[in-house]
């Protein structure tokens, strides 16, 4: 199979991909595909990179800049319910996130600049693993990415649920939250259901852990720093007169700024920790170290907001002020090419994938109709970093 350059040709690729998802840190049949199709396309291609990731580089001029552009690779454990042509193959596999998109759009600025025998730049085109859940940014960043595939700017688009085919969204600074994880164990003293007064019930202490995290947002974060503290699961005990030894929270935190997500887990551990102290128990944190504040740098954005005005556009100097939306706020959801952008300026711009079910969804589908103006944005991109 080769890169068309038909949109139409290239939405056949991107259901393949559909087809055929894999989870992070399992994308060598996808990696094979990508490599394949890449080097038939001339470009140098370095596979393995934080275990399946890839960087493909276009070199040309003589110039010492270059750019990078992200597409990530992996699916979701879902099993899907779109009964498309081109539905998973797999159980409880599923592109339910739209990185078969990602990767059919990536594709196809890789096939335009390549194809392109005015264009005089460095670009890498870095096909990314493990999004949904190994940090596969920071595996290709701790493999050397950047150290092997210098960038002066890095961007990387991301599909939107419920925006209109043809627009994009961005914003300087923070555009998605940081996430982090805890497992809290309560531990206290178990016994008779009939005779509470001998025993530390973890239930209790649970409980008002559970009430006094609500706190932690309203009572040490302004109005206007958006954050989120979720506790989505509680275990504890077997029988209506039985107290047990100890209970367990499942946690989650976000925050929009680094220095509120470290408050937010300092608040949350002392918090916690007086509480249980305070009934004659203990808690232990196992915390899961997720993703950072996902922070767009003004010179990117400068960029990337001229490169979406002009996607869709005849012509290289033709702007559509309408087809882009300046956020106010950030997405609370949270996204790995933080870690990129920890390294490198860079953009995260999100574009529209229409009204489709929401991310994560059994039902969710990307657009075909979405890679005519991802493609364009990318190759607007290197075209306008490139000719200035």
């Amino acid at each position: 199979m080769q890169i068309p350059s038909d949109i139409a040709d290239l939405a056949l690729i991107r259901q393949y991909l559909h087809a055929h998802p894999e989870l992070g840190l399992k994308e060598f049949r996808t990696a094979d595909f990508l490599s394949n199709l890449l080097s038939d396309l001339g470009l140098e291609v370095t596979g393995g990179i934080g275990t399946t990731g890839i960087v493909a580089s276009l070199r040309r001029g003589k110039g010492d800049r270059a750019i990078g552009m992200r597409a990530d690779m992996d699916g979701l454990p879902i099993s899907e319910s779109t009964q498309k042509s081109y539905t998973s193959r797999h159980e409880n596999r599923m592109h339910a996130c739209g990185h078969d998109g990602h990767m059919a759009m990536l594709l196809g600025a890789a096939h335009a600049l390549a194809n392109d025998p005015g264009f005089k730049g460095t670009v890498h085109f870095i096909f990314q693993p493990a999004e949904e859940n190994a940090g596969g940014a920071k595996l290709m960043i701790d493999d050397g990415l950047f150290e092997r595939f210098p960038c002066d700017m890095v961007f990387a688009l991301h599909n939107f649920p419920g925006m209109e085919v043809g627009k994009f969204a961005i914003r300087d600074g923070c555009i998605a939250a940081s996430i982090d994880g805890a497992t809290i164990t309560v531990k206290g003293k178990g016994g008779h259901g009939a005779q509470p007064e001998k025993t530390v019930d973890p239930i209790v202490i649970g409980a008002q852990i559970v009430l006094a995290f609500q706190t932690v947002v309203s009572r040490n974060l302004g109005p206007f720093d958006p954050a989120v503290v979720t506790v989505g699961a509680f275990h504890s005990g077997s029988a209506s007169n039985i107290i047990p030894e100890r209970a367990t929270l499942e946690m989650s935190l976000r925050a929009t700024t680094p220095e509120d997500r470290q408050l937010m887990i300092h608040r949350l551990v002392e918090l916690a920790t007086a509480i249980a102290r305070g009934f004659g128990g203990s808690v232990e944190f196992e915390w899961q170290a997720g993703y950072p504040v996902t922070i767009n740098a003004s010179k990117a954005v400068d960029v990337a907001q001229h490169a979406a005005r002009q996607a869709g556009q005849e012509g290289i100097g033709a702007l559509d002020s309408h087809n882009l939306e300046w956020l106010d706020n950030p997405c609370m959801g949270s996204e790995d090419f933080s870690f990129m952008l920890e390294q490198v300026p860079g953009a995260l711009m999100f574009i529209g994938n229409g009204e489709s079910p929401p991310l994560h969804s059994p039902e969710y589908d990307f657009d075909d109709a979405v890679m005519l103006f991802g493609v364009q944005y990318f190759t607007n991109l290197a075209r306008i970093i490139f000719d200035d």
